[in-house]
């Protein structure tokens, strides 16, 4: 039996203050974090209250900053970001990207992700596109973490060939008579 990969629409952030800072404002505490790093929110802001998962992606190579617990670096680089006191938490230190696409499997077209992320978000994707999910974590576990997910992410969104819309029929260019018409 032959296995088809199958592809995901996903959009795709790479991490800067400002992406941080809309997180937080936005969606306030991840729901949830995990010791490789990763930062997860859930929230029904696709089409007909459709669940996305958002995803902060961490570094390849992810280590805890020391003192703090799994569930406390998101809040503390936050802190460390609308404070004046300096800190040694840097948010491309710690996350690739943030990723986003349809929780439970769901399926949506690339574009209307794409629209419905920027409303939630108020910053539009760096990418949109599909990906193969299992491809790029395969490689991520294989690696141990010492791989990005994010840069995966971001190669196969790069190098996807798309296809430009066919125009409709009636703006179609008149190219003048078919000679099929005048019998030859």
């Amino acid at each position: 039996m032959r296995h088809f990969n199958r592809l995901t629409a996903t959009s795709v952030w790479r991490t800067n203050p400002e992406l941080l800072l809309a997180l937080h404002s936005r969606f306030g505490e991840p729901l949830d974090a995990y010791v490789n790093g990763s930062q997860v929110w859930l929230r029904d802001d696709g089409p007909g209250g459709m669940t996305l998962e958002w995803r902060l992606h961490p570094v390849a190579g992810y280590i805890r900053p020391d003192g703090l617990s799994t569930h406390e670096v998101f809040s503390s680089v936050i802190y460390q970001l609308t404070s004046e006191e300096p800190g040694t938490l840097t948010p491309k230190g710690l996350w690739d990207g943030l990723e986003c696409f349809a929780a439970y499997g769901d399926e949506i077209e690339p574009a209307v992700l794409g629209t419905a992320v920027t409303t939630a978000l108020g910053i539009a994707a760096d990418h949109v596109g599909l990906v193969d999910h299992r491809k790029i974590g395969d490689q991520w576990e294989r690696s141990g973490g010492a791989v990005s997910i994010i840069e995966g992410l971001c190669l196969e969104l790069e190098s996807s060939v798309t296809t430009p819309e066919m125009p409709e029929i009636d703006e179609m260019p008149n190219l003048g008579t078919d000679p099929l018409d005048e019998g030859l």
